[in-house]
């Protein structure tokens, strides 16, 4: 490069300070309200729940275009969005970008929230920012439940008449409260013009207002450290403009781009209007993101009456997930020193995912119990096995280290068998779970027979050997880490009394 190149970029970086200056001393945009950001939040997996506020704004954008043409009416509904497709230009390629953006909001945000999880960024102080955060995530199913239904297809309108079967079988009064909000009362007409104005008023009003509070809290309490900890150059404070605004924009413009380039290359294909004769033809799956709870509701033992149960099962799940910051109080946050609730969540991404694609290839077929048992108790078993035998090969450098005599033969055999134990645990309850709900369904259905009475007692006290056994491991846990108050001589079999990890 010569010294007339040199010149000349030197010339174009004075130009761009120049006019970075003239805009911050006019707007004040290097002292607002949002605090300086450290070094180490320069990292793209910092920055998830902004790249799904970004999907937000985009979709925010396609869809007051689309709300130009659309009609909210059983009649005109599927019409309007054939003329947005065929003949609005480049219409299709908005509706394309509109549901790309809608997926990828909803994927970012469970990307956000399992990274939390793994991290541990709900610790004390920061609980409501994660109980937040949840509800915005609830709000992002919920964009994707209402904007299914409205193109009015006969995949859209199937799929969402099996949602709001569902949730009629929910507990009497929640059932009916969340039936006057969605469906109103009663027909297509109201049901769609329900389904708008929450997709296009009160979702986004709720999500804003939510977003809000955590940007609030977020700047009360700051960005988490790393799990590790930071040098004092990651910790080093940076502006956050230009320098995060510009990274920001950089990570928003390489998304949105991202998703142009996936609509121009994939766009959609509109699905045929939805009639009663059409729809009886076609199995109903809902999309992607619920296709996992419509596979554990297609398990045997779940069928009719059980259905309760199992939509019980999923609220508990979405309920762990909001108290999470009161269940795991712990100040420690390494992976090393939370092998319980590290498994747990790697259990929890794979059936996830196992469930999604089960859904996927398997539409409007029951599963068996015992299929059900075997697969996801396979899952889980196989997963909390390859994940404490991970553990157990990263961190034997750590308990190498340690003074001759510390990590004693015995510690280290505790530790094998408490693994496999927990191991154990978790394909025992998956089965144990099934079959007693599977006897309870057939109690309930054909009636106390001596048969069934005998499946229902055998499956109960194998799931109370289940629940015994969890707090026998819960107590090794507690012991491993030296933090049990009370001792239990019984349960501390081949643990020495003073070693600890």
């Amino acid at each position: 490069m010569t010294a007339q190149d040199d010149t000349r970029h030197s010339g174009s970086r004075d130009r761009l300070a120049r006019l970075v200056q003239w805009f911050d001393t006019r707007l004040g945009l290097s002292n607002p309200v949002f605090r300086p950001v450290p070094q180490y939040s320069i990292n793209p997996f910092y920055w998830l729940g902004a790249l799904a506020v970004t999907a937000f704004v985009i979709q925010g954008i396609t869809g007051i275009i689309m709300m130009l043409y659309y009609v909210p009416s059983p009649t005109q509904a599927y019409s309007s969005t054939q003329y947005i497709f065929n003949s609005v230009p480049y219409g299709r390629f908005l509706e394309t970008v509109h549901l790309y953006t809608a997926y990828a909001m909803i994927m970012l945000s469970f990307m956000h929230m399992m990274r939390g999880y793994f991290v541990s960024v709900q610790k004390k102080p920061r609980e409501l920012m994660w109980v937040t955060g949840m509800l915005m995530g609830f709000v992002t199913l919920g964009f994707g439940f209402t904007g299914y239904l409205l193109p009015w297809t006969v995949v859209s309108k199937s799929a969402t008449d099996v949602g709001i079967s569902i949730i009629g079988a929910l507990p009497p009064g929640l059932a009916n409260f969340l039936s006057f909000l969605i469906v109103g009362a009663g027909g297509d007409s109201t049901t769609l013009l329900r389904f708008y104005d929450l997709h296009i008023i009160l979702l986004p009003a709720v999500l804003l207002v939510l977003l809000a509070a955590k940007m609030y809290m977020l700047e009360t309490h700051g960005i988490s450290e790393p799990v590790r900890g930071a040098s004092e150059k990651k910790r080093k404070l940076i502006p956050i403009f230009p320098d995060a605004t510009v990274y920001l924009l950089e990570l928003a413009a390489l998304f949105g781009a991202g998703m142009l380039i996936i609509s121009l290359l994939f766009p959609l294909s509109l699905p045929p209007q939805f009639t009663p004769e059409l729809a009886a033809t076609y199995t109903p799956q809902p999309d992607w993101y619920f296709l996992w709870v419509y596979q554990i509701i297609k398990i045997s033992a779940f069928e009719t009456a059980g259905l309760p149960v199992a939509l019980s099962v999923v609220t508990l799940i979405f309920v762990i997930f909001v108290i999470l910051p009161f269940i795991d109080r712990g100040e420690k946050r390494r992976f090393a020193d939370r092998p319980l609730f590290i498994s747990l969540g790697v259990v929890f991404v794979a059936e996830l995912i196992a469930l999604t694609y089960w859904g996927l290839v398997t539409p409007g077929q029951i599963i068996s119990n015992e299929q059900a048992a075997l697969v996801l108790g396979g899952i889980a078993i196989a997963v909390v096995g390859g994940t404490y035998l991970m553990h157990d090969l990263l961190y034997r450098r750590v308990r190498s280290k340690l003074p001759m005599g510390s990590p004693s033969t015995s510690l280290r055999t505790a530790q094998a068998w408490t693994c496999t134990a927990f191991v154990l645990l978790v394909g025992l309850g998956a089965i144990t779970i099934g079959t007693s709900l599977d006897a309870t369904v057939r109690i309930a259905l054909a009636g106390l027979t001596l048969g069934n009475f005998e499946a229902l007692l055998v499956s109960l006290l194998g799931l109370g050997g289940v629940v015994l056994g969890t707090i026998f491991l819960l107590y090794r846990l507690d012991l491993g880490t030296g933090s049990i108050k009370r001792r239990v001589r019984l349960f501390e079999l081949g643990w020495d009394k003073d070693e600890t990890l």
